[in-house]
Formats: structure tokens, sequence, C-alpha cells
């Protein structure tokens, strides 16, 4: 079973030719991302709230302007630690699309250069170029899909964690 489905990977990268690999190398970057994050909000996240709720909560003075301007710094500070590999993850879910439209468009390319070779005689040249039209598109649509999921969910993880932070450092 599992060698038929590494098989089958396989025999996709290769009917899609050569920007799916491109797009391969995207979403494993991609998905370390994600799975960084994940792994910072289980393991890494409730280490530091600590940290900062102890460096609040050791404060006297809490309700000056200085006190106030220490626990934005802090607020800050957490969402830009929370945040911090955000960005590059909406930068490879926006560019998923665009490398399987690229991958659209040099198989059409291959396909009209096949066309004007082997003219329409030739149909397993065609099928070939074609296959290598559709696969890269399929490919960074799912993978833009899927990425465009799990940004949301990860924004929407670090909005409840900087809202949770933000009450638990109490101004008064």
């Amino acid at each position: 079973m599992t060698m038929a489905w590494i098989e089958a990977v396989n025999d996709f990268i290769a009917q899609g030719g050569p920007v799916v690999k491109l797009i391969l190398v995207a979403a494993v970057l991609l998905w370390t991302l994600v799975t960084e994050r994940y792994l910072f909000f289980l393991w890494v996240y409730p280490r530091l709230r600590r940290q900062w709720l102890q460096r609040w909560n050791q404060r006297r003075d809490k309700h000056s302007w200085y006190a106030l301007k220490i626990r934005e710094r802090l607020i800050s500070e957490a969402r830009l630690q929370l945040r911090r590999t955000l960005p590059l993850i909406k930068i490879l879910v926006s560019l998923s699309p665009l490398l399987g439209l690229f991958g659209t468009v040099n198989g059409m390319i291959h396909m009209f250069d096949a066309l004007a070779v082997f003219g329409t005689g030739n149909a397993r040249a065609m099928a070939t170029h074609i296959s290598q039209a559709t696969l890269p598109t399929l490919a960074g649509m799912t993978q833009a899909i899927a990425g465009l999921y799990a940004s949301q969910r990860i924004e929407r993880r670090v909005e409840a964690a900087t809202r949770h932070l933000s009450d638990q450092l109490h101004f008064e």
C-alpha cells in the first residue's frame, strides 16, 4: 500500500513537469513553517506567556503611564513572537497558485511546440504537454487552499492568544 502511494506521487510529479517539483518544494517549506507554529503554540508559547505574566506581576506600579507603556511593550513582544513566521506562510500560500499558473503556461508552450513539430497527428506528445499544463494548476491550487486554511487557523490562534494575554496583564 505504501509503495503504491509513493509510486503514484512520483508519477504525478513526473507527469506534471518541473514546475510541480517547485510547487512540492514550496509545499514542504509551507508545511514545515505551519508545523513549527503549531509546535510553538504547544511548547514554547506557554513558557513565554508565564515569563511575560511574571514580569508584569513583579511590578508594583501598575497604574501609571509608564506601566501602561510596559504593558503595551509586553503585548507587542508577544504579538511579534506569535506572528513570527506567519508572513512567510502567507507569502507561500499566495505564491502557490502563481506557480501553478506558471506551470500551465509552461505546459501550453511545450504543447504548442509539439504541435509545430509533429502537427496534430501525435496525440501522445500533446497529451503529455496537456498534463504538464493542468497538473501544476491542480497542485498549486490544492496547496493554496490547504495553506490558506492553516494560515487562517494560525491567525485566529494568534489573535486569541494576544487577547488572552492582554486580559491577564491587568492595568489598574
